[in-house]
């Protein structure tokens, strides 16, 4: 044995591919290491300018941060500024030194904009001049630039404010507190919402959202990093509770005149889907029922308020969800492009301003991700979706006449990002794969490749890390394709019997199963389970998001139980794997997936033995009006739905291992969730184990997250 051990010495000293190839991960490469060091190589703050056929992106070079701009016909480039250069002019200012290039965006293809602090400035590249353009006061948040770049609104204690020259900003509401809100995001993000003001085409209108919750309930966090702690509250409208009211206010910038749009229907009914028409006469928006089963899309007069007419509506015995603004098109500008999954899979269709619907864009068994737009001539126009495999995403250009006339103008199999160049001329394509990190390309209007301008190497290549694989299954239908993803230890031995951790999310707007390159925390902690020799096995079930809406409507009124069903036909596919070990099975999620998780542990007749939940809703009475009543309904409409899904009412049948952790304050779910749990389970006499993470949110960051997930990786390792 001695001479053995001297001899594979001898073989690793003098072939080091051997040994670079069999690094093991540690907790800090999965916490720490996973965004950065161990993530894909990238160009940073890649984007096209305006007019101009070339684009921009952060560059490091021997420590200094430069921005570069590329010029897509040449493939050449040529250094703009260095942010040390930028630093020495922000001295003038009073700001601190960046300790990295600051987010920056185009103004034309010579000046950027950027905030440092509570600055604003302009950058012109030529002059290597720095300009203020704007101070706003202390924790002001929302700052947004008009179309053309010269005008700001931010908002500030919940009011809105107008820049009007750089040391000047005029107040335009002034009921702002605690409960109402002006310009901001309302109806907690849902419905495709992600902002609250919105500039007019031509930069004289401002319109905006107002949202009183002066009569949501407070919900109280508490602060405990101060003696004695501190309740801090918050607006937390819980499902079949009081809802919000979202009203929309146009300020005219000349006039500096404020009316409010008359909106019919019930106060808690949702606004959504914020378009200004192209000669800002008129304001677009989708009016959506408390119900969110009928949708009606309306026409304001944005001088007056008044109501002018409704377009169209959609209406569906489950729900509707709008998710997107008009796209009114470039050279017709009555005609607009509209998001719908009316036909069961999200689609375009071309309407005029009139609500006549003139042309249905895309069809098939598909959806469309993203509407890039028309050429110059509107002969074709571009959209990015699955029609090629529901795991990947790809660019395709469409005839206008014939739809069914495609052009694919991705060719690798993974999972394309596309930035359009505003001539539509030029697209950035952004490439992963699950074999390929990071491929960054300029792909021309006709198709072609126009030069690969960032390739990562394997950031991961000197690791040791098992073999992945995606496949499908089918459900208890034997029709319905189920995704899965497998991960292998490394050194796998098909003769053995392992253990495997299933993990899981499972809940809607979210799919785990694509052909990407998988990094962050989740993904190494994957390959770090790996090494100690658990498989990795995760299942996209019926619920979950880019499979059309029987698919994703196939939970309503009952979450919890179909995706239980899918999940079981994935624990019986592993069952007939040989090298599977079938009672060494556990579980492991976030969120929608701790609720899955503990499903999971408490509902299917102690399939597994070992769960680990995270920030999990237990009972979705307790969870948001807007996401819960989509798929819920209310209480009071679906009271024995609300029962099944409530894990308070299963906790009884835990035998297995169950940890629960949560952050204090987390203001999404609502630590009451998991407490409620901890009670239920104490009163029961049901061991559950419990783990609070004080201060934190929904999400675990910084230092503790280490602690977090040591503390998950040992619960596996000690009881699975």
């Amino acid at each position: 044995m001695k001479h053995l051990a001297r001899f594979l010495i001898i073989i690793l000293l003098f072939n080091p591919l051997l040994l670079a190839q069999n690094k093991i991960f540690t907790m800090e490469d999965v916490v720490i290491n996973s965004n950065s060091s161990l993530a894909p190589t990238t160009l940073k703050q890649l984007q096209w300018l305006p007019n101009e056929y070339s684009y921009s992106y952060i560059e490091k070079d021997e420590n200094v941060e430069m921005l570069v701009k590329g010029f897509a016909t040449s493939g050449k480039k040529a250094q703009l500024v260095s942010l040390e250069t930028l630093a020495n002019e922000l001295e003038d200012y009073s700001v601190k030194t960046p300790k990295r290039f600051p987010k920056i965006s185009w103004i034309d293809d010579f000046t950027f904009k950027f905030q440092a602090e509570d600055k604003v400035f302009s950058y012109a590249v030529e002059d290597e001049d720095l300009e203020l353009i704007a101070s706003l006061p202390e924790n002001s948040e929302n700052t947004t630039f008009s179309n053309d770049n010269k005008k700001i609104a931010f908002t500030n204690n919940n009011n809105l404010y107008l820049v009007v020259n750089p040391e000047g900003n005029k107040q335009i509401t002034t009921d702002g507190k605690y409960g109402v809100t002006n310009g901001m995001s309302v109806s907690r993000n849902e419905f495709g919402i992600s902002g609250g003001i919105f500039w007019s085409p031509k930069n004289n209108y401002l319109a905006f959202y107002h949202e009183d919750l002066t009569h949501v309930t407070d919900y109280p966090l508490v602060d405990i990093s101060v003696t004695p702690a501190k309740m801090e509250n918050i607006k937390y409208p819980m499902a079949g509770g009081t809802s919000p009211v979202v009203s929309l206010g146009i300020y005219n910038i000349h006039k500096m005149d404020l009316i409010w749009l008359k909106t019919d229907g019930d106060k808690d009914q949702y606004l959504t889907s914020i378009t200004w028409g192209p000669d800002e006469k008129y304001i677009y928006v989708g009016h959506l029922n408390r119900d969110q089963n009928h949708l009606r899309l309306v026409q304001y007069d944005a001088n007056s308020g008044e109501k002018v007419k409704d377009l169209f509506e959609e209406k569906d015995e489950q729900y509707v969800e709008p998710q997107h603004q008009l796209q009114f098109l470039e050279n017709e500008k009555n005609k607009f492009v509209w998001f719908s999954q009316r036909d069961g899979w999200m689609h375009l269709y071309l309407y005029n301003t009139n609500g006549e619907m003139l042309k249905q864009l895309t069809k098939g068994s598909w959806v469309v991700t993203d509407f890039l737009g028309f050429d110059s001539k509107r002969d074709n126009f571009f959209v990015v979706g699955t029609k090629d495999s529901p795991m990947e995403r790809h660019l395709y250009k469409i005839d206008f006449k014939d739809e069914k006339h495609f052009e694919k103008f991705t060719v690798n199999e993974g999972t394309h990002k596309i930035k359009k160049h505003n001539s539509m001329r030029f697209f950035i394509d952004e490439f992963s794969s699950i074999s390929t990190p990071r491929e960054i390309s300029i792909l021309t209007e006709k198709g072609k490749v126009g030069g690969i301008i960032h390739k990562s190497v394997n950031p991961i290549d000197e690791y040791s890390v098992g073999e992945q694989k995606l496949f499908s299954i089918k459900a208890d239908d034997d029709s319905t394709d189920l995704f899965c993803r497998i991960i292998y230890p490394p050194n796998f031995d098909e003769k053995k019997k392992y253990p495997v951790i299933v993990y899981v999310y499972g809940g809607p707007h979210a799919q785990l199963v694509t052909n990407s390159w998988g990094y962050g925390r989740y993904a190494f902690w994957f390959n770090y389970m790996a090494q100690q020799g658990y498989i990795i096995f995760t299942l996209d079930n019926r619920g979950s998001a880019n499979r059309g809406l029987e698919f994703e409507q196939a939970v309503h009124r009952t979450l919890g139980t179909k995706e239980i069903q899918d999940q079981m036909t994935g624990l019986e596919y592993l069952y007939a794997l040989p090298y599977v070990h079938p009672a060494r099975i556990g579980v492991f999620g976030w969120s929608y997936g701790g609720f899955m998780t503990t499903s999971l542990m408490t509902r299917t007749n102690d399939a597994f033995k070992v769960g680990v939940a995270g920030g999990a809703v237990i009972d979705w009475k307790y969870y948001e009006v807007m996401y819960t009543e989509r798929y819920m309904d209310t209480p009071q409409q679906n009271p024995e739905g609300y029962n099944n899904a409530s894990l308070l009412n299963h906790v009884q049948n835990l035998n297995g291992k169950l940890l629960e952790v949560h952050g204090t304050v987390d203001p999404v779910v609502l630590w009451q969730n998991t407490l409620q749990l901890t009670k239920k389970a104490a009163g029961l006499n049901i061991p559950l184990d419990y783990y609070p993470y004080p201060g934190h949110p929904h999400h675990v960051s910084g230092k503790d997250a280490l602690h977090l997930y040591n503390k998950i990786t040992n619960y596996f390792l000690d009881n699975l």
